[in-house]
């Protein structure tokens, strides 16, 4: 009776999950665990022989005191790691020496460094330093300490980090740790410069991702490409990469005359080897734990065992980290394997029109890959969905055309990470080889990553409805599989696409129809797409960029003394996923403090953001963070992305220079309408050309600008707006400007004589009103 395994691991695993959310067990860890294992040894003592009903009873029983255990020893481990964690007090000025334990991470312009030193873990932000920062690096750096934000604080968390040291500047050391880590980081590096031989950066930053999970150099509008076209898990290597690689090797080996349990094994000793050539990371770890387990399920003839080991990777893993339950990466690793275990084989012998054992080795492998790559996506979109408020409509087709290259790409880049090792052996071949099939995944990224149809905003559905959506793809997913496959027998594939179609169409219209909203819920307002609002601040600059679904944007504060939190108050304001200040002078910065106090937010980006303005923040648990030219963010779907300064000007300014010359310039596009918001950036001093725009925000409050019909002749804008005040003392508007903007044939909204101006955008069109 194989059922008591699946109860002790099962319970064990829903004890590890909720060790971090459960208080604390009312026993000693000692006593707890010993009453368990007191429980687990009499209960097999009576259990039955045979299995039947009597035998719920006691699986149940057995299942709670594993349960019990999970709790207990899941509190410890959690604990440990919260020892483990930086407890410097907020505000305070610290200097800090440490190894660099993960991959930093670029961010609005800064580099979040995250650090193992002798007083616990944290992370450093601080602008990128001239040399690289490493992995098992020793770095120093000085700054104040603060609690990260809100929605930083969670994913930190994860990692046993609690608090952020906001530097002025981070300094490699030029030492490195030792023992086996260190060995580790040689191996890793070494793998890293192989990979870079003889190939274009780009390609080579994407192959470092692909292969060894670092994705700290890749282009943030690649990363957008990937992330909208669902190809996002091919830049961090997950179980999904690793389970795919490991089937596609199945056929390689059955050409060689492998038998299928040599292959089993040999595929997962290639896992193992894999993890120290790529350094070891957690996620790394975690990936080749989910791969190796869903190489093993998916192979696995009975059910039982595919569960049995699905349920021992969710335990090892979750006996490492409690709280990896609540990372997504840990989720969507879980989800894919979930997937694959129920639909890849029956939607494999789908894509082998029913004829999959009497196809070749290498045709078998490409259904197999399909069956994998399309049971992964199902699985993965409801919690894409919760965590990032979009669907990918893009996903599936994107994951087919990718797929004959994905496995190859990892082949290639582990062979040539290996032989790197030795670093006099060549590897230029293997790498021009694999640049091709990277550049040809990124086509397929960005062919699938641009249309504005490519992914679609929807609400976040809460715990209880997502676990229902779970069930309910579980249930359906086993169920369709059972019918596709039979039908697929019965058929021999001919009409299999038939049922297919149709189980894709009824998951697509369960993931896009809304929830109904729960007991005491309020009605949502409809959906309007987007409000861009010029306040009236008087002379100086407030717009709100207000999409819906999605937290708004306000791109300036105007100058102090307003009523501005009022009248977003007015507007529905309750949150702001983002403070945009173009610049720091005050009829652009000056209403900062009063909004922060009033409104939270989740960031303040601004060009080589000041001291002030990062204690504003901070007071207020925002993020600051300075932006430039290519760093982009999202409020639901709208995108903004920086267009000026270059990151070379966007540092602190030169005595005397003037501010407005690295005023931050703003492309904000809401699915195709696009509008330009230049701060007082004008168009003399910052060339741009950003191609036809809706909406022209005309720089410096209408400012004389020697730049502006060239500017109107590149971009043809439906309208421009100036944010002025009325009787100002500089004479803005100035008349050549308003002389441009007529000949050019631009209609003109004007806060000094409309007031405030709204432009409520939908798919439909536009319309103003002030």
């Amino acid at each position: 009776m194989s059922g008591w395994r699946h109860a002790l691991l099962g319970g064990a695993v829903a004890g590890l999950a909720a060790a971090p959310y459960a208080p604390a067990p009312p026993l000693a860890p000692g006593a707890a665990l010993a009453l368990s294992a007191a429980a687990a040894l009499g209960l097999a003592a009576v259990r039955p022989r045979a299995p039947g009903r009597g035998a719920w009873p006691w699986l149940a029983c057995l299942a709670l005191a594993a349960t019990v255990a999970g709790l207990v020893a899941g509190d410890a481990r959690v604990a440990a790691i919260d020892r483990g964690a930086f407890a410097g007090a907020p505000g305070e000025r610290v200097a800090v020496r440490g190894v660099v334990s993960g991959v930093p991470r670029p961010q609005q312009g800064l580099l979040l460094v995250p650090l193992e030193t002798a007083d616990g873990r944290l992370v450093v932000e601080a602008p990128p330093p001239d040399r690289d920062v490493r992995v098992g690096g020793e770095v120093r750096a000085e700054g104040v300490v603060r609690e990260p934000a809100p929605w930083q604080a969670g994913r930190l968390r994860v990692g046993g980090v609690t608090r952020i040291v906001s530097a002025d500047a981070i300094e490699p050391t030029g030492r490195s740790r030792g023992g086996v880590s260190g060995a580790l980081d040689g191996v890793r590096d070494r793998a890293e410069a192989a990979l870079e031989r003889g190939v274009p950066g780009p390609e080579a930053d994407l192959a470092r991702g692909f292969v060894l999970g670092q994705d700290d150099r890749i282009d943030p509008a690649t990363v957008d490409d990937f992330r909208r076209s669902g190809l996002a898990h091919l830049l961090a290597v997950s179980g999904q990469n690793v389970l795919l690689l490991a089937l596609l090797a199945m056929p390689v080996l059955a050409l060689l005359g492998v038998p299928l349990r040599a292959r089993l094994v040999t595929v997962i000793a290639l896992i193992a080897i894999y993890v120290p050539v790529t350094g070891a990371g957690p996620s790394i770890q975690r990936a080749a734990v989910m791969g190796a387990a869903g190489t093993a399920a998916v192979l696995a003839g009975r059910p039982s065992r595919r569960a049995y080991v699905l349920l021992l990777a969710a335990a090892v893993t979750l006996a490492v980290n409690p709280r990896a339950a609540a990372d997504v990466g840990w989720q969507l690793s879980f989800a894919a394997v979930v997937g694959i275990l129920l639909w890849a084989r029956p939607l494999a012998a789908l894509a082998a029109r029913g004829r999959h054992d009497q196809l070749s080795p290498l045709r078998r492998g490409l259904a197999d890959g399909i069956g994998v790559t399309v049971a992964a996506t199902l699985a993965t979109a409801p919690i894409s969905a919760a965590h990032f408020e979009t669907v990918s409509l893009a996903s599936l087709p994107a994951n087919l055309l990718a797929l004959p290259a994905v496995a190859p790409v990892m082949w290639l880049g582990m062979l040539a990470a290996a032989l790197g090792q030795a670093g006099a052996i060549p590897v230029e071949p293997l790498n021009w080889l694999c640049s091709l099939l990277v550049a040809y995944i990124a086509q397929v990224a960005h062919w699938f990553g641009t249309p504005g149809w490519a992914s679609a905003p929807v609400a976040a559905p809460g715990p209880a409805a997502l676990a229902g959506i779970g069930t309910a793809l579980v249930a359906a997913g086993a169920l369709g599989a059972r019918a596709l496959a039979r039908r697929a027998r019965l058929r021999g594939g001919r009409a299999a696409w038939r049922p297919l179609a149709g189980l894709g169409a009824v998951l697509a219209v369960a993931l896009l129809v809304p929830l109904p909203a729960g007991p005491g819920a309020t009605a949502a307002k409809p959906s309007h797409g987007l409000t861009v609002t010029a306040v009236d601040v008087g002379q100086g600059d407030a717009i709100l960029l207000d999409p819906d679904p999605g937290d708004p944007v306000l791109v300036d504060t105007g100058p102090p003394g307003t009523d501005l939190p009022a009248d977003l108050a007015e507007r529905g304001v309750e949150r702001l996923a983002a403070i945009v200040l173009t610049h720091d002078q005050s009829d652009h910065a000056g209403g900062l403090a009063a909004v922060l106090r009033a409104i939270p937010a989740g960031g303040v980006l601004q060009a080589g953001a000041g001291r002030e303005v990062r204690a504003l923040a901070r007071a207020a648990g925002a993020e600051a963070r300075a932006v430039a030219a290519g760093d982009s963010f999202r409020a639901g779907a709208l995108r903004l992305r920086v267009v000026w300064p270059p990151p070379a000007a966007a540092g602190r300014p030169s005595p005397g220079a003037d501010p407005n010359q690295r005023s931050i310039v703003v492309l904000a596009r809401w699915h195709s309408f696009d509008a330009l918001l230049t701060g007082d950036a004008e168009a003399e001093a910052a060339p741009l050309d950003p191609g036809p725009l809706d909406l022209l925000k005309v720089a410096h409050h209408g400012s004389e600008d020697a730049g502006l019909p060239a500017l109107l002749d590149r971009t043809d804008p439906r309208l421009a707006l100036i944010s002025v005040g009325a009787g100002n003392p500089y004479g803005h508007p100035h008349p050549s400007t308003l002389a441009a903007l007529e000949a050019a044939g631009v209609p003109v909204a004007r806060t000094d004589l409309d007031g405030a101006v709204e432009l409520t955008v939908t798919r439909e069109g536009a319309s103003v009103t002030g």
